[in-house]
This record gives structure tokens, sequence and C-alpha cells, in this order.
């Protein structure tokens, strides 16, 4: 027999197309509204920040300096790179921007709301299984990123689009694992059916730590700082989105800011209490907790997560690839995996025995602590330092320049050779034999 999985909250029993549409219509219009607002909002943000004004001359407070760089790239040049699979270059910036969409058609903006004396709910459609297919819109998203750089025919553009898929593949498991204890606890993957489950205790209260690693992981999906490795200004100029200009740039950058507004939404759903009024205004019953009231609270849910990617670029740098990748896979996915055996362990303690919730969680708190002790008291073995390389180091033997291992050292350039020459110094001069075609080149 097929288990028959739980119907969902909210009631599309009175839209017909024409509310669709205009959900949707709704929904294109508040992204683009959203992503123009949250270019001003950072860039003031940061400048106040840094004790500057940031834009201040175009329109009120500055408010039509994005307006301004959109009718920019519109009317800007658009080139084309010729070395570049011309399909795959042109398709991927509409791939990234189409997934970007979808995120925000599962997600509930508000409860019942009246549009002319119509009720609907303020959500285009929900399902039971609404937030895998989050997961998986924003898995496909990355096929804009990865085919972009692939087929721009440039080295900077592939190294930013490897660095993107690592990226995803490390950060995805985190943020799958802090999701599925949300699961846990609501008994369903129905994003209204979560909202409705916080009408109590919002989640981010109840599974602390699960949202500290969703916020983390939230910041690496969209590749914000500290973890923009795939754009990479200081080393590859702009990673994958180098040999885009004109509109198809614009759609990768519009991209990024929906994706902000994406998680920025997941967060408040699946966490924050979705639309529900936050305390004290939730004790007022369901004057200030229905309608067009839960719109309100959303916003101001999201725009304080907003706040929160803008505050992290203006105060972290960026992390280094080793750290990066250790942060995840090392910390961050084995924490979520303890944290979910944890919830699993209390919720089906809960539900088939008699033992308090607090007599488990002394227990498992205690079993964590002799574990930590435990790692702390093993002797960590230590690999003996690497010896010194007695063969001179070529670093252009492989035809393209690498860095030397430990215990290797770079020959010295023959411009530092004629330097130390000219110094008076004695040095031994290397063979020709010994000198690679590049340095002769540029001798």
């Amino acid at each position: 027999m097929i288990a028959q999985l739980p119907a969902v909250v909210a009631d599309f029993s009175n839209d017909n197309i024409w509310v669709v549409l205009l959900k949707g219509v709704f929904i294109v219009l508040f992204v683009l509204t959203s992503v123009i607002v949250a270019i001003w909002f950072e860039r003031k943000v940061v400048g106040l920040m840094q004790v500057r004004p940031g834009p201040n001359v175009h329109g009120p407070f500055g408010l039509l300096q994005t307006t301004a760089d959109a009718l920019k790239l519109l009317i800007k040049e658009d080139i084309n790179v010729r070395a570049a699979d011309r399909l795959v270059y042109l398709i991927a910036p509409v791939i990234a921007v189409f997934a970007a969409f979808l995120t925000l058609s599962v997600v509930p903006m508000a409860g019942t709301v009246s549009v002319f004396g119509f009720e609907t709910p303020l959500q285009m459609t929900d399902f039971p299984v609404a937030v895998l297919f989050i997961l998986a819109a924003t898995a496909v998203g990355v096929y804009g990123m990865v085919l972009g750089g692939w087929s721009s025919g440039s080295t900077y553009p592939l190294l930013g689009s490897v660095r993107s898929t690592a990226q995803v593949i490390s950060y995805e498991l985190a943020m799958g694992l802090s999701l599925v204890s949300v699961f846990v606890l609501a008994g369903s993957m129905s994003t209204s059916e979560i909202v409705e489950a916080q009408r109590g205790v919002w989640y981010a209260a109840a599974l602390p730590l699960a949202f500290i690693l969703y916020v983390i992981s939230m910041v690496a999906e969209v590749n914000r700082l500290p973890f923009d490795l795939p754009e990479a200004e200081g080393e590859l100029v702009a990673g994958y989105m180098t040999e885009y200009s004109a509109m198809k740039f614009a759609w990768f950058y519009l991209a990024e800011y929906i994706n902000m507004l994406n998680v920025s939404a997941v967060a408040t759903t699946l966490f924050l209490g979705g639309w529900h009024a936050p305390f004290p205004f939730n004790m007022f019953g369901e004057t200030l907790d229905s309608g067009w009231w839960g719109f309100l609270w959303f916003l101001l849910k999201v725009w304080a997560l907003m706040f929160f990617f803008v505050w992290v670029r203006g105060t972290l740098l960026r992390f280094r690839y080793d750290q990066f990748m250790n942060l995840g896979w090392k910390v961050l996915i084995p924490t979520a995996l303890v944290w979910l055996f944890g919830v699993v362990v209390v919720e089906g303690t809960k539900q088939f025995t008699d033992i308090p919730p607090a007599t488990i969680l002394w227990v498992l708190a205690g079993v964590l602590l002799v574990f930590v002790v435990i790692s702390f008291l093993i002797p960590q073995k230590q690999a003996p330092p690497p010896e010194p390389s007695t063969e001179p180091f070529d670093p252009y033997a492989g035809g393209f320049p690498v860095p030397p291992m430990p215990g290797q050292e770079l020959p010295l350039s023959p411009r530092k050779l004629r330097a130390m020459a000219a110094a008076g110094a004695t040095i031994e001069p290397v063979p020709p034999a010994e000198q690679s075609s590049e340095e002769a080149d540029r001798d």
C-alpha cells in the first residue's frame, strides 16, 4: 500500500487561471522591485559602515542610482566571445535567472488575503514536498554558472564554474541536513504546513543549531562574502561572469540578488515563523496576524536577513579555498549529522516512550561531552617535516607554472641574478639547460 502524503494547509480551491496568472505577475514584480531596492540598500548600508554617504545624487536618497545602472546595462554594447560555445554561452544566464524565479512560487508570503473581495492565499502554489522543489530549483540554478564558465572558452571563467560546482556540492549537503530536522519536527515538507506549525514557537528557537547551519550555508549558496570563491574579483577577475557583458551580465547579476531574496524567504518560512506576527504583536490574536498584516511581517523578516547579508559583506574577508572546503566538509556536515541524530532520538523517544524530554537532552549532552573529552585525550600523530630536496626545482617542468611543494625552493629569476651580479654578490648562475623556455624568453 502506498502511504498517502498529508494535505497542505493553504486552500487553493477558489483559485482560477486568472488568479494564478495574477499571482505570477505579482511575484515577478515583487522580485524585480526587491532587487532594485536591495542593490540600493546594500550600497547605502556598506557606505554607512565605511563612513561614506553611498548613493545620494540620483533621485531622493540616491534611489534612482540602481535604475540608472539597469538602463546602462540595457543600452550597453553586447559583446560575444568568438571562442565561446555560442548556444550554451547565451542560454547559461537564462538558466540561472529562470531557476531563481521558481523558488518564491511555493513560499507563503501571507495567509488568506482579500483581493477585490476574492479570498485567496498569498502563495502561488504548495504541495507536500514543496521544500524539495526549492532545493531542486537551487541546484538547477548552478547549471547556469557552470555552463556559463565552461562555454566562455577562457581559463578564469572555467575556474569559477568549477569552484561553483564544488561550493554547491559542499554546502547544499549541510543545508539539506539542517532542513531535515525541520521536517522531523513539523512532520511535513509543505511550506504552508511548516509555517502553521510555528504558530506557537519558531523553529529558530526550537532548533537553534539547525538555524545557524542554514544561515552559514545560505551565505555560501549565493556566493556572497566571505564565500564568493566562484567570482573572486581579486583572483579570477569576475569568475564565471568574466566574459559576459551588457544584459547577459545583468542576468547573472540579477540571479545573485534574487537568490539572496530566495534564501532569506526560505529562512523566514522554515525558521522564523513565516508570515506570522512576532512577539509581542502576536498577543493581539488574529487582528495583527492575518490578512495583509502577514505580508508586512514577512517583508520585515526577509529584509532583516538581507541586512545580515550586507553586514557580513562589510565585516568579513574572503576565505582561502582550503578554509572554505574544510568548513563545509569537516565542520558543517558532521555537525549537521550529529544534530539531526539528536533531534531524531528526542522526537522518537517522545512519541514511543514516556521518558521526559529533559532527561533525553541531558543524556545526549553527556554522551557528546564524553566524546569531546575522548577526542582531546587521543594523541594526534604529526607528520614529520619534509626533508629539503637536493634536486633543482623547475616550476615550468610540466609546461605551466606550479608552486613549490614543502622543502622545495624556487630558483632565482634571470632578472634577480643580473641584479645580484651588478651588486657584486657571488652567485652560481643557473646552467642554460636548467632554464625553462619561458625563462629564456623573458631573459
